[in-house]
């Protein structure tokens, strides 16, 4: 007897950085994030008796998964003792580049975790958590710390602190304050400056924040920058908005380039494409501007009452900076959704 459960799982962006870990996958400061709808993950996993786990992307046999799905499923088996009888098949497709910079683990580990859940729910098990969604963001942080926030939609927070109550080092939660309407209108327009695999993977990055000359003063920062950001989301301040997210996006990659060893992940496309958007912001006066993940590809983050213009603007002056011209129109989205057709 085998059981096949599905779910289409999004990226996020974080507005407010994640960066630094401990132990069993607990965040060093708070994050704030923004999910996606188009850069997304669909997932089905296949539980039938037996051992061993078989991984398909995009179709196609990819062992070199194996490890990571073996080791996020030994990490959550403590919660699910069940899966130590059962043989996993993942047969996942992303619908954007992976290690690019773009969330790939997040939507992908979210989208499993999801299942997991599911699987879990149809043999009878009751859950540890109080719902299922809260589960699954708990499962999902044990494989991929910002895949808490993917099994959300809209404004998601991760990691205690004291200005968002609920908040909790273990699982995300919704954004609980007051949220001006322009803020889920926002577009979200991926440039792909570089397709390739990352010159350091995320959980490395996030190792150098152990013993950062800096890191104390960042994971205060990051507390300070949410909190500001109640006042901002509630008043509709866009100009704000932007300019907070985009310290908090050359913060972070200060803080790479700032570390022993020191990482420069940025290409000299990604500053072209940094500098055009400033200058284009303040001859036009719109409220356009970016954030960036551990990578060279650019977020450019637009209220959708600009999209217009906007686009002309990434079309134009943009695009070329971009490897073949490449980008994904992106926007705000609404959380997962389960896949009900077969697989």
């Amino acid at each position: 007897m085998s059981m096949t459960f599905g779910w289409q799982s999004p990226s996020n962006i974080a507005l407010v950085k994640y960066w630094g870990k401990r132990d069993p996958q607990l965040p060093s400061n708070p994050s704030i994030s923004f999910t996606l709808d188009t850069c997304h993950t669909q997932t089905r996993a296949t539980f039938e008796a037996g051992h061993g786990v078989q991984v398909l992307l995009n179709g196609v046999d990819t062992p070199s998964f194996v490890p990571k799905i073996e080791q996020f499923i030994g990490r959550i088996q403590h919660r699910h003792p069940w899966l130590a009888d059962y043989r996993v098949t993942v047969d996942t497709f992303n619908s954007f580049p992976h290690s690019s910079g773009i969330a790939s683990s997040a939507s992908g580990l979210s989208a499993l975790a999801l299942c997991v859940v599911d699987a879990a729910q149809a043999l009878g098990h009751a859950l540890p958590a109080v719902d299922a969604r809260r589960e699954a963001s708990i499962l999902a942080r044990l494989g991929s710390g910002s895949a808490s926030r993917s099994v959300y939609g809209g404004l998601v927070v991760w990691g205690e602190t004291h200005s968002v109550p609920g908040s909790h080092d273990d699982y995300a939660v919704v954004y609980p304050h007051a949220v001006h309407p322009i803020f889920p209108s926002f577009r979200d327009v991926v440039m792909l400056v570089d397709v390739g695999q990352k010159a350091v993977s995320s959980t490395a990055g996030h190792a150098l924040m152990e013993g950062h000359p800096f890191a104390q003063q960042r994971f205060a920062q990051a507390h300070q920058n949410i909190a500001h950001l109640q006042s901002i989301l509630k008043t509709g301040d866009v100009w704000t908005f932007l300019d907070l997210v985009e310290q908090e996006a050359l913060t972070l990659h200060g803080l790479m380039m700032s570390s022993q060893p020191s990482y420069i992940l940025m290409r000299p496309n990604t500053l072209h494409i940094l500098e055009a958007i400033r200058a284009y912001r303040r001859e036009s006066r719109l409220p356009i501007g970016f954030t960036l993940d551990a990578g060279a590809n650019v977020h450019v983050l637009f209220p959708a009452e600009v999209e217009q213009k906007a686009m002309e603007f990434v079309t134009q002056v943009l695009a070329p900076y971009a490897k073949d011209g490449r980008y994904m129109a992106d926007r705000v989205g609404q959380g997962p959704v389960p896949l009900n057709e077969p697989a």
